[in-house]
């Protein structure tokens, strides 16, 4: 007569495995959240400094900021998709401030660098190294 062998896994072994991937995705989902977080903040920087050139362009061509339409400049951040952060340029004949501002609910609000502004001078703020790589 031949025994019969359970096979499977004990409720016990199961609960371990369960608490050891519990363990991991405590210590990686930050982890991975912060990466995201780095990649928004280096593609706002991006695009805040190709606006700022096409401003610059368009000085030179036009004699001012504001005068006349400047094409080409990019209103969120990605410039494709949803919307981490809008961006809105203020214009003077002399001067512009673009004004980066994380979307509310979106994975930026509440950041350190929820909200930054490049200005003609290049003067940024704010002025932590994290928002701005250098």
């Amino acid at each position: 007569m031949q025994s019969e062998t359970q096979q499977g896994f004990t409720l016990i072994e199961v609960m371990i495995v369960v608490v050891i991937i519990g363990i991991l995705a405590a210590i990686a989902l930050p982890s991975y959240q912060e990466h995201v977080r780095q990649t928004r903040r280096a593609e706002v920087s991006a695009v805040l400094l190709e606006n700022a050139q096409l401003l610059e362009r368009h000085y030179t061509r036009n004699g001012g900021y504001d005068t006349g339409t400047v094409n080409g400049l990019i209103g969120q951040s990605p410039a494709s998709g949803t919307a981490v952060y809008t961006i809105v340029p203020t214009l003077t004949p002399e001067s512009f401030i673009l004004t980066a501002t994380a979307v509310s609910g979106g994975i930026m609000a509440g950041d350190a660098c929820a909200t930054y502004t490049l200005n003609q001078v290049g003067q940024r703020t704010p002025a932590a190294s994290k928002c701005w790589r250098r």
